[in-house]
């Protein structure tokens, strides 16, 4: 019985997240990044994933490494090199230029700080919230392949409703893209490990 009841639940959620999908939201663009309790709503967002997918919600991280990073920037097997101005994501592997992806950062009044550091390990590959239910992306949630850059500014795949406006700054903070981009990044930190990622913004 409470398979059943739970099954019917599911479908009416997917049926309101599907519906609500057409505004294009994401729980990211109701997430302000500089909210003072954006590390409990981030906690909270853990533990939901963890929860729901069975996964951890960070990579491991070696604090040695990190501590003094044996790459930087083009060194490193993974480069991720955001520009603001031209709202492009450069993405070098191995220092080679090999993606070249629009991106949405930070609108007027949310800029997207500038980063030049490893992610700090926290990654979703699909998330789905309850509390913000806005937003699906072919079954993986209202925020698919999230790579955390630190505290609440991720780089994440957006829904279709925002696909139009990649190329331009868009977002409360976060770095948008294509879901398929996002994938792709998503895949690479998970195989490469954060010490061998660099994320620079600026």
């Amino acid at each position: 019985m409470k398979a059943l009841v739970l099954a019917f639940a599911l479908t009416l959620y997917n049926g309101t997240a599907n519906a609500k999908h057409i505004k294009g939201n994401n729980v990211f663009d109701e997430l302000d990044p500089r909210s003072p309790t954006i590390e409990k709503q981030l906690k909270e967002m853990d533990e939901d994933y963890e929860k729901t997918t069975g996964k951890p919600s960070h990579l491991e991280v070696d604090i040695l490494e990190m501590l003094s990073p044996s790459c930087y920037r083009n060194s490193c097997k993974i480069w991720a090199d955001v520009d603001k101005s031209a709202q492009r994501l450069y993405l070098y592997i191995d220092g080679v230029l090999t993606y070249t992806w629009k991106t949405s950062t930070g609108k007027a009044g949310y800029t997207t700080p500038d980063f030049d550091t490893h992610p700090d390990g926290r990654i979703y590959d699909r998330y789905t919230s309850t509390k913000y239910p806005d937003g699906d992306y072919n079954g993986l949630g209202n925020m698919p392949y999230a790579v955390f850059i630190r505290g609440g500014y991720a780089i994440h795949g957006t829904t279709r409703g925002n696909w139009g406006k990649l190329g331009n700054p868009a977002s409360h903070g976060c770095i948008r893209l294509h879901p398929d981009n996002g994938q792709i990044f998503n895949v690479l930190v998970r195989r490469n490990g954060i010490s061998n990622v660099w994320v620079t913004v600026n």
